[in-house]
């Protein structure tokens, strides 16, 4: 059995207070917006690529970029993920996730944006009635606490 393995990605988007959320019917549980980096894609290419896909927003990552430079002669600073850890999928599948926090850029004036169903945002005391793995909702727990919009 050959071990393989798939970098991906997974957005804690949040918004007034809420954190965006969808109801896996695969995996049959609650996930942030996410997926596979495809080649020849950059991790926040991707993280930006799945939100607008899977929720029909458009976001801006949040995070340091290690070195701060506008000089053209330095290399490309990515956003630094919230967090990397490894998640087995099979026995002989696992994958490198890059967790991301983000926000809405240019929300509505007035009330939350609109996302495709089945997301929808929810606020720290709703998490509890969600069938949250602990990963997740330690995840969105802190998104929710780092992230001022």
């Amino acid at each position: 059995m050959t071990l393989t393995r798939d970098f991906t990605v997974a957005v804690f988007v949040v918004h007034q207070g809420q954190v965006l959320l969808h109801p896996h019917k695969k995996l049959n549980m609650w996930l942030p917006p996410g997926g596979h980096i495809d080649a020849p894609e950059l991790p926040d290419e991707a993280a930006i690529r799945e939100v607008q896909e899977e929720a029909g927003i458009t976001v801006e990552l949040l995070g340091d970029r290690g070195i701060q430079t506008d000089d053209p002669e330095m290399p490309l600073q990515l956003v630094r993920p919230e967090g990397i850890q490894l998640e087995n999928i099979s026995d002989d599948h696992q994958h490198i996730d890059l967790i991301y926090f983000a926000r809405v850029i240019d929300p509505p004036r007035i009330g939350m944006p609109e996302v495709l169903e089945p997301m929808a945002w929810f606020g720290e005391g709703q998490l509890s009635s969600l069938d949250l793995s602990a990963e997740v909702l330690a995840w969105a727990t802190r998104a929710l606490a780092t992230v001022a919009d």
